[in-house]
């Protein structure tokens, strides 16, 4: 067996993202894929890192704000809205309406289904420290405050690796 294979092999079924974006529109997907990868019977990390702490701050979380500036998908309604006072609030408001709407979960329940399913949620230091980002400042589910080469190590037995 080459060394190629034998790694191949060797991976587990283990999915690490990094989660470097703090708005309601990029919070979504590394909880949508980290649930259903543990619905699916694979070990999960969260890497939160610089802006995406918001996602799992405690006074943030439920304020979390859709981004408009620079989203080529944005719709043109929205990118309009967004230059006017009060324009994010009001477009992270109707999105959040539609979210309800279609019943998708709010951003903390995800957090808390999360970590019942047994998601990794951990908090990059550096990130903390650049941030001024305390431990009592993250929501009770993040399971750790670690460094980069934590995540490295987990990742690196990973079939699948996403940065968000």
């Amino acid at each position: 067996m080459s060394l190629k294979q034998r790694k191949v092999n060797s991976l587990q079924d283990r999915l690490a993202i990094i989660v470097s974006k703090g708005s309601l529109d990029m919070a979504y997907p590394p909880f949508i894929l980290a649930t259903a990868a543990a619905a699916v019977d694979m070990e999960c990390m969260l890497f939160f890192t610089f802006w995406g702490l918001d996602v799992i701050h405690k006074d943030k979380i439920d304020n979390l704000e859709v981004s408009i500036a620079g989203n080529p998908g944005m719709p043109t309604m929205a990118k309009v809205a967004g230059v006017v006072p009060f324009g994010t609030k009001m477009v992270s408001s109707m999105f959040k309406n539609q979210f309800a709407k279609s019943q998708v979960m709010p951003i903390r329940e995800f957090v808390r289904e999360a970590k019942e399913l047994g998601v990794h949620m951990v908090a990059c230091q550096m990130s903390m420290d650049v941030l001024g980002v305390k431990r009592e400042d993250l929501v009770p589910e993040v399971e750790d405050v670690v460094g980069a080469a934590t995540f490295l190590d987990f990742a690196r037995d990973a079939k699948v690796s996403l940065f968000i």
